[in-house]
């Protein structure tokens, strides 16, 4: 039986209506995301311009992930990718743990986005209620979800055309300053602002290397692409596509966007809780700058909940597929989306549209390092899981995939390496190392769970390792 659920794994009942114009643009948006538009402000008063070091370097690591989760991908192409991976190579726990922290990841999320969504709204109608806002946006992401996979990557299609544009806007207004001098800010917009303000580590490469773990945050969701892959209609073609291109999306969204924002306005000029983008338009002398990327910013946070609805109804039905969430969860609905595990994924985020009543601003940050701690379990699973395959596939126990890593497993090590380090300065910063403790008692909580239902099904969960060797 092991080998015949496996075996099926790829299909699952799920519509494959998701197209390569939609994969494109779901991967370019997971590489845009709120932690771009709004984070970089209070991570550049910390770090100034090395920040931007900062962000290719994370930027290097994600691709190393994502060409270990490619790989995996296409040696068997799931939906729900994560979990059903760590539970091939590393056993059933992990997949468990893994499959429910990347639900709690997106729920979190989830509600950290509505929260934003609320507030760049107000920054339009100031009378409007935050709470009513976050409800309205909950209940239509989450109908569009019901409806079927097709609207889902439709809507997050435009989603990232509005983000990716106006980016690349940004990116060519600044240019422009910056070679023409037009504008407010055209007098003082050099490429010298990145190193004539106490140089291009301000405050220290230590200081600098503390901001890492939020622009980890930033990167979030670039590994959606991988919770496609059973609904694309051509894996074998549209994922690495998709994976491949990532180096540039990096390179032109976040290194080339804020290398150019910080040679059009100095660094000390930004600080926490302000949209370097918003500061930058302002001081150029743009009148409805701030509008504008307030819509932007608006959009990010809608595709990210979007996401986060599609990515968790999705992982709880590859969790009751293997006895480990309530059975109740597995069904399909008749447009073949898992609207029960949507429907009560949504309610969990509608605890965020509560929290804009009680919660301070402070828990904003609390909630989104505890989706920053919950991404990076994610990875590490990722990677693990990379090395253990390449080596059944040295081993000749495995077929090799289609989309080989470059350098094999190497590359997965030195990305292990790099999130154990990030997580160590989680650790070490006192209002990030909230998260860690969240977690654990996260932990804990699986693993009661995690023991109460082995001691209800002992069977549950369970898989022969030589039919998994056996599949492809």
């Amino acid at each position: 039986m092991a080998s015949e659920k496996v075996t099926e794994a790829p299909e699952e009942g799920y519509e494959r209506g998701l197209g390569s114009r939609q994969v494109q643009m779901i991967a370019i948006g997971g590489a845009v995301g709120v932690g771009l538009f709004l984070g970089a402000g209070a991570n550049i008063a910390k770090a100034g311009p090395s920040l931007i070091l900062m962000y290719a370097l994370a930027g290097a690591i994600i691709f190393f992930i994502m060409r270990a989760l490619g790989e995996l991908l296409l040696y068997r192409p799931v939906s729900g990718s994560f979990a059903e991976y760590s539970r091939e190579f590393l056993g059933d726990f992990f997949g468990y743990f893994t499959g429910w922290t990347y639900w709690l990841m997106w729920v979190v999320t989830g509600m950290a986005e509505l929260t934003a969504a609320a507030i760049y709204v107000n920054y339009w109608f100031p009378a409007v209620p935050q709470w009513v806002t976050a409800l309205v946006f909950l209940v239509v992401l989450f109908g569009v979800n019901l409806i079927s996979v097709k609207l889902f990557g439709e809507l997050e299609f435009w989603f990232s055309m509005v983000k990716v544009t106006a980016l690349i806007g940004m990116i060519v207004i600044g240019l422009g300053v910056l070679t023409f001098g037009f504008s407010a800010a055209g007098d003082t917009a050099s490429v010298a602002n990145l190193y004539q303000f106490d140089g291009f580590f301000p405050k220290g490469i230590g200081s600098s290397l503390m901001t890492l773990q939020g622009v980890m945050f930033a990167y979030l969701a670039v590994e959606l692409v991988g919770v496609t892959a059973g609904e694309s209609e051509d894996p074998e073609k549209t994922l690495p596509k998709a994976i491949n291109t990532l180096p540039w999306r990096i390179a032109l969204f976040y290194v080339g966007a804020l290398t150019v924002i910080l040679c059009v306005v100095k660094w000390t000029e930004f600080a926490p809780g302000v949209s370097p983008f918003v500061k930058a338009f302002a001081m150029i002398g743009i009148p409805a700058g701030a509008g504008i990327v307030n819509f932007v910013v608006l959009t990010a946070a809608l595709s990210s909940c979007n996401s986060g609805m599609y990515s968790t109804g999705r992982m709880l039905r590859t969790l009751a597929d293997n006895g480990e969430a309530p059975r109740i969860f597995a069904r399909l609905s008749s447009t073949k989306t898992p609207a029960l595990g949507i429907t009560v994924s949504v309610l969990f985020m509608g605890i965020g549209v509560v929290l804009n009543y009680v919660v301070p601003e402070k828990a904003f940050g609390y909630v989104t390092s505890v989706a920053t701690a919950a991404g990076i379990w994610t990875w590490l699973m990722i990677l693990i899981s990379h090395v253990i395959y390449r080596r059944k596939v040295v081993a000749g126990k495995l077929p090799a995939s289609s989309f080989p890593a470059p350098g094999g497993s190497v590359f997965s090590y030195v990305a292990i390496v790099f999130l154990l380090f990030v997580t160590g300065i989680i650790a070490y910063d006192a209002d990030s190392r909230v998260c860690l403790y969240v977690m654990a008692v996260w932990a804990v909580a699986l693993g009661i769970g995690w023991q109460i239902m082995k001691s209800r099904t002992p069977q549950s969960g369970e898989r022969d390792e030589p039919a998994l060797e056996k599949v492809g």
